[in-house]
């Protein structure tokens, strides 16, 4: 119900936006204003989400929890989202989601909603490369007619 109302309540929200901004600066400048919020969004997107996956493989990399990080960078990039979507409202809110505190609140917020009943780091089990190993190869062959046979070596044929 809360998805059917944001997907009905973005929308109008954006079209009173652009009417009563349009109506203050005129259409070129509010045109010009969505652009280069766009553009402006996309340079600061590519910035922290770079650093976010830095944070992310550093997290990996020290068997610490992942989390944080991985909820940042999906932060960001829904923030990418919003930014790239024509409006002064989803702007608005893909510019707050670029700023580390509001990030820090909202992961909060979810962070007491979400229970992780399992974390566990550390490389997938591999087998013993001393255990000994089954050495029988199954597998089935058809013979060919000579004429059928390919006249340029492939590789993966004996001619």
């Amino acid at each position: 119900m809360w998805l059917f109302i944001a997907f009905l309540a973005v929308p109008l929200i954006e079209i009173g936006l652009f009417i009563q901004v349009g109506g203050l600066i005129g259409l070129w400048p509010t045109l010009l204003i969505v652009v280069l919020t766009a553009i402006a969004g996309t340079a600061l997107v590519r910035g922290q989400g770079m650093q976010a996956i830095a944070r992310l493989k550093r997290s990996i990399n020290d068997f610490s929890d992942p989390s944080r990080p991985l909820a940042d960078g999906a932060m960001i990039l829904f923030a990418g989202a919003l930014l790239l979507t024509p409006g002064f409202f989803t702007d608005a809110c893909g510019f707050a989601l670029l700023v580390p505190a509001v990030r820090s609140r909202v992961f909060r917020l979810l962070k007491d909603k979400v229970k992780v009943t399992q974390f566990q780091t550390g490389a997938p089990h591999r087998p013993d490369p001393t255990a000994p190993r089954d050495t029988v190869i199954d597998g089935d062959f058809h013979e060919l007619d000579e004429s059928r046979r390919p006249t340029h070596p492939s590789g993966w044929t004996r001619h």
